[in-house]
């Protein structure tokens, strides 16, 4: 079993702050995993007849724990009425602490009546991330994290096996979309799918997405949506402050892992122009672990300049990230543009081929250059 300690201390910290912590991911992203490796745990798998019946009662069965126990709830949609059950544990036993799996938000199901306001921490598990991989997941090859993804059983896999990704995909379909969210269409909302890892990475398109899928624009809208709320995909949005050239509206569509990317592009290795757009995967991933999803964004004006992501943060301040494979060829001309809108905040080149941050000065701005294992914005 490799150690998962960033995502370990990760649940510890939440439960400092909330009875509840909802771990969300993808299919085999290694929730059920990581929830074992948690000190001191009492797990319980909720596809299991006999622990939808245990917990028909939560009330006995959570009065019948030691004060101060830990509970994993794997899988908690399966039960009948998940929400009451993990709303009884927060209200009543405040002195349990209560791991909640599931492969998608809250709002997947309408099992769930109650948001849990105030009572929960989401938690998204990544794909794992550059920086396990050089501390104790046993992969420090970029390209074989690019071209295998970071679901740890193909990470780990001697050889890749593209049977496993179309398998992976059927699964998907059949247990977390057509179960949840009733879409029958299945033709269809697989060649989105496709589309959304072939393009990912890129502007949201819905109508081209449409035109290629053969679905209806609505169709399309409605299908991203789902795969955002099944943690299939994410989007990103675009930052901006009300300069008249900037983008406003359209986001970028990343999807789960750069293994199905690799997959549904076709790519048997990692050529040298592949590097990039999957390293920004991986920044990307390490982003929404360490900052959270809601001050992420990106930067592009209507001339095409770009910066790759950008952190909101308290007091207007804004940090700058933008992903190189090779930091030497950094050009600081767009960010300098972004600076001229926004001049509070810092600026960051995330680069795997920095083994030391430093910093360096590109004409009149200080840029803290760093690798994919170390962000200095983490908890910041």
């Amino acid at each position: 079993m490799n150690p998962r300690p960033f995502w370990v201390s990760q649940i510890l910290d939440a439960w400092e702050k909330r009875p509840i912590v909802w771990l969300s991911g993808v299919r085999r992203v290694g929730k059920t995993t990581l929830a074992r490796m948690l000190p001191e745990i009492t797990y319980l798998n909720c596809d299991l007849p006999s622990v939808c019946r245990m917990l028909a009662d939560p009330e006995a069965f959570f009065g019948s724990l030691a004060t101060g126990s830990r509970i994993v709830l794997d899988e908690v949609h399966r039960l009948d009425e998940p929400s009451r059950v993990l709303k009884v544990a927060a209200d009543a036993y405040p002195g349990l602490r209560v791991l909640a799996t599931g492969s998608s938000t809250l709002a997947a199901t309408r099992k769930f009546r109650d948001s849990l306001t105030g009572r929960k921490v989401p938690l998204y598990l990544a794909p794992v991330l550059w920086r396990e991989c050089l501390d104790g997941f046993g992969v420090a090859d970029l390209d074989r994290r690019l071209l295998h993804g970071g679901l740890p059983e193909p990470l780990l896999a001697p050889a890749r096996d593209p049977a496993y990704s179309a398998e992976w995909l059927d699964s998907f379909y059949a247990r977390d979309i057509q179960e949840l969210f009733a879409i029958r269409n299945r033709s269809g909302f697989m060649r989105l799918l496709r589309l959304v890892l072939r393009q990912s990475g890129g502007l949201l398109v819905y109508s081209s997405l449409a035109k290629l899928s053969g679905v209806s624009r609505v169709t399309v809208m409605s299908h991203v949506e789902a795969l955002c709320v099944a943690r299939a995909a994410f989007l990103l949005p675009p930052f901006h402050g009300g300069g008249r050239r900037e983008l406003t509206r359209r986001p970028k569509c990343y999807a789960f892992d750069t293994g199905f990317v690799a997959f549904e592009r076709g790519w048997e290795r990692i050529r040298e122009d592949d590097r990039g757009i999957l390293w920004e995967h991986l920044v990307l991933d390490a982003l929404r672990a360490s900052v959270g999803e809601h001050a992420l964004h990106y930067w592009r004006d209507k001339s095409g300049r770009e910066v790759d992501f950008v952190v909101a943060r308290a007091g207007g301040r804004v940090d700058a990230i933008e992903c190189k494979i090779a930091p030497d060829r950094f050009d600081a001309s767009s960010l300098a543009v972004f600076r001229s809108a926004y001049p509070e905040g810092a600026n960051y080149v995330v680069s795997p081929a920095v083994p030391t941050p430093y910093q360096r000065r590109h004409g009149e701005l200080v840029v803290t250059h760093c690798n994919g294992a170390t962000f200095p914005w983490s908890g910041a």
